[in-house]
């Protein structure tokens, strides 16, 4: 078991290693950065260069400060994790975990894990993405949520785009968050109905929040 700095820049999170920021992403499947060979906890792991032609450099262009890579589920589901949004830490382990608060199960979608979470009394399935500094929620009814101003927003394999947001009252566990959401291009959406989803829950739920994300038993701990 390891603690790390967690860094919170422009929305986004960052785990810091030997002095280097790496993106967390939970909603992406492969990892990449510049080194090619990593090690964490022990456990070493071949990077790609790239990830659907999003390179370090674009990466950090779109995140407004230099990062070495991504790491996405490939590597992270590996491990037990504990964000600490409050002390700006996160604990990985290769041993369990134990986390005091309401147990989400998750599913996954080519190792992506979904939760659930309920809107105005409706229940959708959700992708859980530490990348996205926003929530998505592809419905007609976000536009009657209280406006939250224009965002713009990158996605790998399609790049930058636009999108207006509002704020959506979320129900996850018995928790309730008031959550960004925006929606994503038409693109974009076909993949969340590929994966029976109807959005995606982004790391706002950890700014200021302790999370567990235990993959290996498919546990989400809130």
């Amino acid at each position: 078991m390891s603690i790390f700095p967690l860094q919170k820049i422009n929305g986004h999170l960052f785990i810091e290693l030997d002095g280097q920021l790496w993106l967390l992403d939970t909603g992406a499947p492969l990892s990449f950065g510049s080194v090619l060979d990593f090690s964490l906890e022990g456990e070493r792991f071949e990077l790609k260069s790239t990830y659907l032609g999003l390179t370090p450099e674009t990466l950090s262009s779109f995140v407004g400060v230099e990062t070495t890579g991504l790491l996405g589920t490939d590597i992270l589901n590996s491990f037990d994790i504990i964000l600490n949004g409050l002390e700006n830490s996160i604990i990985i382990s290769l041993s369990p975990l134990d986390h005091q608060g309401q147990v989400v199960k998750l599913d996954q979608f080519l190792g992506i894990p979904i939760l659930s979470a309920t809107i105005n009394g409706n229940e959708y399935r959700m992708f859980f993405d530490t990348g996205a500094q926003i929530s998505y929620f592809q419905d007609d009814a976000l536009t009657t949520f209280p406006p939250a101003g224009q965002m713009t927003d990158y996605y790998p394999g399609y790049g930058q785009f636009q999108t207006d947001t509002h704020n959506v009252e979320f129900q996850i566990a018995g928790s309730s968050f008031i959550l960004r959401c925006g929606s994503l291009p038409d693109l974009l959406g076909l993949t969340l109905m590929m994966a029976d989803t109807q959005g995606i829950i982004g790391n706002q739920i950890i700014q200021d929040h302790i999370v567990g994300y235990f993959p290996r038993r498919q546990e989400l701990g809130l």
